[in-house]
């Protein structure tokens, strides 16, 4: 019996996807829920699953192709029908009543994990012997795979993201087996390498290692795309075309002040244990930023806005749904936590981590990544001292946090003035001068600046 592969709705405002890459050829046997092929939407990329196990009989739409949803793009025969060849064309017509299965395929993300296996499955094909067949498996996903998946030195492209996690864990990316797509190595791969470094004998050699001097600068591995011309992924170019369309559709500016978070640093540090301990999740700083942001929005309703060009009107958002700027290994997404405003540390906290982890494992949905009515980027925490952040499309400014560093700086205290050391952070805000001025900027900085310098946050952390 056939078995029809439809494109699954994947978002409520995504009515269409672009196939980028199929995971299996004709003729290949597939298993259910085996990642079948990539699908990419103007919000997120997409594994389809198979919806059964069988032979993928015929695929109907070629890479690069854009289709709507509910389109069919492959036939896979599962079987059923070998005994009787006659009912096959009945079954053929069968696909309207198999079709509804395809909701199934709508929620490809929880499938992510599985792609290790993807891999050694067709693998075996080109090579008759089936145990060595697994050593090449990095390499083997035929030339489709490596147009888009970046190509490197030792087959599988490597992230800046996950070089750098494997330059702080110690690992070395050439002992580390790939579990994504066409075995590249994936940010779990490190991790549980490092644990298994921690696990192993090794830990003995490394207070040998500690005397050494700590400025010693670190050795820096060459990239593998040095030197070649390389297929932009369709992620890089739907991210690319959002940034300049927005630059070069608003009057962008940026204003910048500095933050003394000392009492909020201590504030943490008191806090951490405790809040880990009763609510499951890490306690960063990230989240008292993003409450000190989504309070002032309450105040400053020009700052979480929307101009409506079409229109001639300007909609205030009466809720702050604030989207965060997550570095993953395709690119930079924007995941929206959904009524900030209303939420307390450890509310923001568990959503941060939540959207977090979904787009570091290509878990998240475009309804997801929708909706963001301003928007945070943590510029800070790759040690950057400020940025001048692009505003995104549909809203009207972004926050960018700086790095927190201990300088000297000027306290008055009841005895007079003194030079203490504190911990210092740059907020930078870029918005659209067309309907933000100058002024509404300094304001609506200075109203965060105020609740993080007075960390008032005991109430939230249970203190």
């Amino acid at each position: 019996m056939s078995v029809s592969v439809t494109l699954p709705a994947l978002g409520e405002s995504v009515t269409e996807g672009t196939v980028t890459r199929w995971l299996k050829a004709e003729g290949e046997r597939v298993e259910a829920d085996e990642p079948l092929l990539e699908v990419s939407t103007d919000k997120v990329d997409t594994e389809i699953p198979a919806p059964a196990s069988g032979i993928l009989a015929s695929i109907k739409v070629a890479e690069d192709e854009t289709v709507e949803v509910g389109a069919e793009l492959a036939i896979i025969d599962d079987g059923s029908g070998a005994p009787a060849a006659a009912p096959a064309p009945a079954a053929e017509a069968a696909p309207a009543p198999v079709a509804a299965p395809a909701p199934v395929a709508a929620a490809p993300a929880p499938v992510a994990a599985p792609v290790a296996p993807a891999a050694p499955v067709s693998a075996p094909a080109p090579a008759p012997a089936p145990a060595p067949v697994a050593a090449p498996a990095p390499v083997t996903p035929a030339p489709a795979p490596a147009v888009v998946a970046e190509p490197a030195e030792d087959g599988a492209y490597v992230t800046p993201l996950v070089r750098k996690l494997a330059s702080e864990n110690g690992v070395d990316l050439s002992a580390v087996k790939g579990s994504g797509v066409g075995g590249r190595i994936r940010k779990q791969d490190v991790l549980a390498a490092a644990e298994a470094k921690k696990a192993a004998p090794a830990p003995a050699a490394a207070p040998a290692a500690a005397p050494a001097p700590a400025a010693k600068a670190p050795a820096l591995e060459v990239s593998p795309l040095r030197g070649q011309t390389v297929k932009m992924t369709r992620m890089r170019k739907v991210i690319g075309d959002n940034m300049f369309k927005a630059l070069h559709t608003q009057a962008q500016l940026t204003t910048a002040v500095e933050v003394d978070v000392t009492k909020l640093m201590k504030l943490r540090n008191q806090a951490k244990d405790a809040f880990a301990a009763r609510e499951g999740v890490k306690l960063s700083p990230m989240p008292f930023f993003v409450k000190a942001a989504a309070q002032a929005l309450k105040a400053h309703p020009v700052i979480n806005a929307r101009i409506n060009e079409d229109e001639g009107t300007i909609t205030y958002f009466g809720t702050e749904n604030i989207a965060i700027a997550v570095d993953s290994e395709k690119g930079l997404m924007t995941p929206v936590i959904k009524g900030a405003g209303d939420l307390n540390i450890a509310g923001i906290s568990k959503a941060t981590a939540d959207l977090a982890a979904k787009v570091r494992a290509s878990k998240i949905t475009p309804d997801e990544l929708s909706g963001g009515t301003f928007t945070i980027s943590n510029t800070g925490s790759r040690g950057a001292l400020w940025d001048t952040v692009i505003v995104p499309p549909s809203q009207v400014a972004i926050l960018g946090i700086g790095a927190t560093v201990k300088r000297p700086a000027v306290i008055e205290t009841a005895e007079g003035t003194v030079i203490g050391v504190r911990d210092i952070v740059v907020l930078a805000l870029s918005y659209d001068h067309r309907l933000v001025d100058g002024a509404d900027a300094a304001r609506y900085l200075n109203a965060v600046k105020a609740i993080l310098e007075a960390g008032e946050f005991e109430v939230d952390l249970g203190l």
